[in-house]
């Protein structure tokens, strides 16, 4: 059984949400919701976010001091530049997705040739081709590289610096 958000029950929502009390605490008063369907309603009602959340506003100052010196991405190996500040879809913006783009470290790669893919069937494939799918497997025209590889690899050697990373490199893109 589904509750409706009546307008005696949306007023008392907006009452609890100003009064600061959690999403779950409001569901308990409410009685019938869940506290998933709160935050749903707090969120269509567009109200606003809080001022306060939990612990002395010292402590609070205390943690955002800390993230402010730790949240940058040399922090973490990357870029000298601290990372973008972001609250909910704003971090899904294009002009923040840009930014983050741009600071990847982007090194040159050597020696990369590209194969001329035989586009294989499946049925086709032996122990001497390449093995790397190309398209959506439920589409018709999807197929395997199909170039010849060593006996020991199921991949070209294109295909397997793709598949196949060094450990360094895949901790420095973390």
């Amino acid at each position: 059984m589904t509750m409706s958000w009546t307008d005696e029950r949306v007023d008392r929502l907006k009452k609890l949400w100003a009064d600061g009390l959690s999403a779950s605490q409001i569901a308990a008063e409410l009685g019938g919701v869940s506290r998933n369907a709160v935050i749903g309603k707090v969120h269509r009602l567009n109200l606003p976010g809080r001022a306060k959340s939990g612990g002395s506003s010292a402590s609070r100052a205390k943690r955002v001091s800390s993230a402010s010196r730790g949240g940058s991405y040399a922090s973490r190996g990357g870029a000298t530049r601290s990372m973008p500040r972001t609250r909910g879809a704003t971090a899904l913006k294009p002009d923040l997705i840009a930014d983050a783009v741009a600071e990847i470290d982007t090194r040159p790669v050597e020696d990369v040739v590209v194969p001329i893919f035989r586009k294989l069937p499946l049925t086709e494939l032996t122990e001497k081709t390449c093995k790397w799918p190309v398209g959506d497997p439920l589409q018709d025209d999807f197929y395997f590289c199909g170039v010849e590889c060593d006996d020991s690899a199921p991949y070209c050697t294109y295909h397997s610096k793709l598949a196949f990373q060094p450990t360094a490199d895949r901790k420095r893109m973390r």
